[in-house]
């Protein structure tokens, strides 16, 4: 049972030090109980105090660590159900299948579309992070083979797919230093399967049709000495896949249910691109911590990664450009200079609007706090104001020769005071970003 913040609070030192990181041990305590910190924070807690607030302190999903390095991918130790309560913290793993029944052309032709999914959205890199290397064969040598070329080809982090234990060892000796997750464990092999995972000190996926299950195969890997695991049920249709997801998320977090308390991955089952690109979606939506595509072309794989970056971006920090002017072209000091602000949405549309009307352009950006430009202006932030400080920032008097800034057409109605505190000539642009093309063609000062 989980133990409130007044309760955490009792059993604390109550010196108020501020070793923790937080001005008070109530405030502490509160974290605690809101699984935002761990116990260890503290190191005046007594033993007595240590093992009656392990399992508060610990946090409902257990954190996982895929790989080493700036790559490493960390999966779990989420707080809420919705992103809506506060936010999700760890982006889902996004990977694709390989098995080692490949030959060396398809294998490299393979990997070499992988590494190439990075792409750039809303000013941010998004890019596939897993590699899914699969025993299809049931020959070790020939999995350590595969598993040896695709270390050699790629950077992205490694999960190893085999039923046979030996095989497992085989794919562990050729990837040791990549810290692969290990993917395989059931009722069958688990005893063979803790050994493999628990020598090399490596994550391992408990697999089972059923989370009753999967919540016995937890408790008796845990037991066996292996702490970092992740759950899979198998290859289920679409709407049984996300209710065990679903479910096993909610154990977690709402009745503090240890043996579920894992993050979990999923395999697309489907062939059909548009019904993978739904899988894939879906999973990252309810709740995933590793997704597996068989899949790898880009125009099928950005969906996805934008679905992700969507969805663990923090929905009270909106993504934000820097404050400036960006030069669109071949710019001189007669091109048209245009306002807007700077949520990344708002910028990089307007952007790739300018772009299309191939006429050279500078963008003015201003700070309003990422939000975009009608509730900039609502919220006070997009302001006739906050625009001429924007101009003087920027030294804009020096950039253009004109004197004349464009403004969105949905902010019109401060033309007439923007243009008496600024001293500058303004221009009413079009409402939306698509009329930017026309309208720029068109520009006369």
């Amino acid at each position: 049972m989980a133990l409130s913040g007044l309760e955490i609070y009792k059993l604390l030192p109550k010196t108020n030090c501020k070793d923790c990181g937080f001005p008070t041990c109530l405030a502490f305590a509160m974290q605690l109980a809101a699984k935002k910190a761990s116990l260890d924070k503290c190191p005046h807690v007594s033993a007595e105090a240590k093992q009656a607030l392990e399992g508060a302190s610990q946090p409902p999903i257990k954190l996982v660590t895929v790989g080493t390095g700036d790559g490493k991918l960390q999966i779990g130790n989420e707080t809420v159900m919705f992103r809506h309560e506060e936010t999700f913290h760890h982006p889902a793993g996004v990977g694709f299948l390989i098995e080692d029944s490949l030959d060396d052309a398809a294998l490299k032709k393979k990997l070499d579309k992988i590494n190439k999914l990075q792409f750039e959205r809303v000013g941010q890199r998004i890019g596939a992070n897993v590699v899914a290397i699969k025993s299809a064969s049931g020959d070790a040598a020939k999995f350590s083979q595969v598993v040896k070329s695709v270390c050699g080809s790629t950077k992205l982090n490694i999960v190893l797919v085999a039923e046979d234990p030996k095989v497992l060892a085989a794919g562990v000796e050729a990837s040791k230093d990549r810290r692969p997750l290990l993917h395989g464990a059931n009722k069958a092999n688990v005893d063979e399967m803790v050994k493999v995972a628990k020598g090399a000190g490596l994550p391992l996926v408990a697999v089972a049709s059923g989370l009753e299950e999967i919540a016995e195969l937890t408790q008796k890997i845990k037991a066996a000495g292996v702490e970092e695991i992740v759950i899979d049920t198998g290859p289920k249709d679409l709407t049984a896949k996300v209710n065990d997801l679903t479910y096993a998320r909610r154990m977690a977090l709402r009745k503090t249910f240890r043996p579920l308390g894992y993050p979990a991955i999923a395999f697309t089952t489907s062939s059909e691109p548009a019904d993978e690109i739904a899988e894939a979606a879906s999973f990252i939506s309810k709740y995933a911590g590793i997704v597996i595509m068989k899949n790898c072309e880009p125009e099928e794989v950005l969906p996805i990664l934008a679905t992700r970056q969507d969805l663990y971006n923090d929905p009270q920090k909106p993504v934000q450009v820097e404050p400036k002017v960006y030069d669109i072209g071949n710019v001189t000091k007669e091109s048209p200079l245009i306002v807007t602000t700077n949520f990344s949405i708002t910028y990089y549309t307007v952007a790739g609007e300018v772009e299309a009307s191939k006429v050279p352009t500078r963008i003015m950006a201003c700070d309003a706090e990422g939000m975009s430009v009608l509730t900039a202006w609502a919220a006070e932030k997009f302001t006739p104001e906050t625009i001429t400080r924007m101009l003087g920032t920027v030294n804009a008097d020096s950039l253009v020769s004109h004197h004349t800034i464009v403004i969105p057409g949905y902010v019109a109605v401060m033309s007439g005071k923007l243009e008496e505190g600024s001293g500058w000539k303004i221009q009413v642009g079009p409402r939306e970003a698509s009329g930017l093309p026309n309208y720029l063609k068109n520009f006369k000062v």
